[in-house]
């Protein structure tokens, strides 16, 4: 499959626009946001749908209280967050009103789409805005997110976001290129990756974790956020967002940045909010019989193959289950708590009324609410 034909079935696309693009002198790069809406706005008129996940709210409010250097402290983050947003969205407010169209802000936090009500209504709210013609500016909700329900930057959001939404494109705006074989700031010999087929060891060590002094997140988790929307049949183009006429070459089919392609087998919307949205809460360690009844014959996880449980967590939860050598295989919700887990491992369904005086299920993780990806699966 060439660019040009994915790029043809892209309508609705998701871009995210990190702070090395948006940072400027004034905390923000205005030339470079008016750019960018320019290109969008005529995305629009060519009957695209936009949704942004955008950075810079933290280094708009650090411009705006006269501050350099990183910022020391969680609370110093989110107070620069709290002043920097308005400006933020004022700036996109106007850059889209030139051309007559309306953006609607929208901040999150983890916890916001790992609930499943909510997330269930994060995706109506955004339905009805796409609806409408308008384009939602989504960004994390840094003023109020402490660690537990941080996204930890806004790659993994808009990975979340382009699978909320169902998009056909995320296109990821950098200051880099695309994804090098090597790091291109330590190598002239670095040589840029066009085409990413699959995810195998040697890309995921060509991304490196270094990230800029106004950016959360590195190459790393702009490739896992790729990993991601690929896993649910998205792809996805890590481009540089400082370069004039980026979009429009992207969507002229040019060969700009680094494309990775979706994979074959795809993820249905909610048991890719199970794998990648969820945070774990503990683990079932499997043994092969139930390894393979999971990965092969696409079972339901019973008590039998169960041996060993870490953690502590209760019904409901989600878990990740690994084999014997503690390799990935699947992430699930749970039917029973850690306690009963541990009292009914390694016996037969038949017996679970027997040892804990009731039975509510036969599964400890049934199939429709167990997810299985092809990074979990060992080559």
């Amino acid at each position: 499959m060439t660019r040009k034909e994915i790029l043809a079935g892209a309508k609705r696309v998701l871009i995210k626009i990190g702070s090395a693009v948006l940072s400027g002198e004034n905390g923000l790069d205005l030339q470079i946001i008016e750019q960018l809406v320019d290109e969008m706005a005529q995305l629009k008129k060519k009957g695209y749908q936009i949704v942004i996940v955008t950075s810079g709210a933290i280094a708009s409010g650090k411009h705006r209280m006269g501050i350099s250097g990183k910022l020391k402290s969680m609370p110093q983050k989110q107070a620069a967050a709290a002043i920097g947003q308005g400006r933020l969205m004022r700036v996109y407010s106007n850059a889209f009103g030139k051309y007559g169209l309306y953006v609607a802000q929208i901040l999150l936090t983890m916890s916001d789409l790992t609930d499943r009500k909510r997330f269930l209504n994060i995706r109506n709210t955004l339905s009805t805005l796409i609806e409408w013609g308008v384009i939602a500016v989504i960004n994390e909700n840094d003023s109020v997110a402490v660690d537990e329900i941080k996204f930890g930057d806004n790659d993994h959001l808009a990975a979340m976001i382009t699978n909320t939404i169902e998009a056909h494109l995320l296109i990821n705006l950098t200051s880099t290129e695309g994804l090098y074989d090597r790091n291109p700031s330590g190598s002239k010999k670095a040589k840029l990756i066009s085409l990413v087929k699959e995810f195998t060891k040697e890309i995921e060590s060509a991304a490196t974790e270094e990230t800029t002094p106004i950016g959360m997140g590195g190459m790393k988790s702009k490739v896992l956020a790729a990993k991601k929307v690929t896993a649910f049949g998205i792809p996805c183009i890590i481009a540089p967002g400082r370069r004039k006429g980026v979009l429009h070459d992207i969507f002229a089919g040019k060969e700009i940045g680094t494309l990775f392609l979706p994979t074959s087998e795809h993820l249905s919307s909610r048991k890719h909010w199970i794998a990648f949205t969820l945070r774990s809460r503990g683990k079932l360690i499997i043994d092969e019989g139930a390894k393979k009844a999971l990965l092969e014959e696409g079972k339901s996880l019973l008590p039998s193959g169960v041996v060993g449980v870490e953690g502590d967590f209760a019904i409901g939860d989600p878990v990740t289950c690994v084999d014997m050598e503690g390799i990935t295989v699947a992430k699930g919700l749970a039917n029973y708590g850690a306690p009963e887990i541990r009292k009914i491992m390694g016996v037969k369904s038949s017996r679970i009324e027997q040892i804990l005086g009731y039975k509510d299920y036969d599964e400890i993780i049934h199939r429709d609410n167990l997810a299985i990806t092809r990074e979990s699966i060992k080559p």
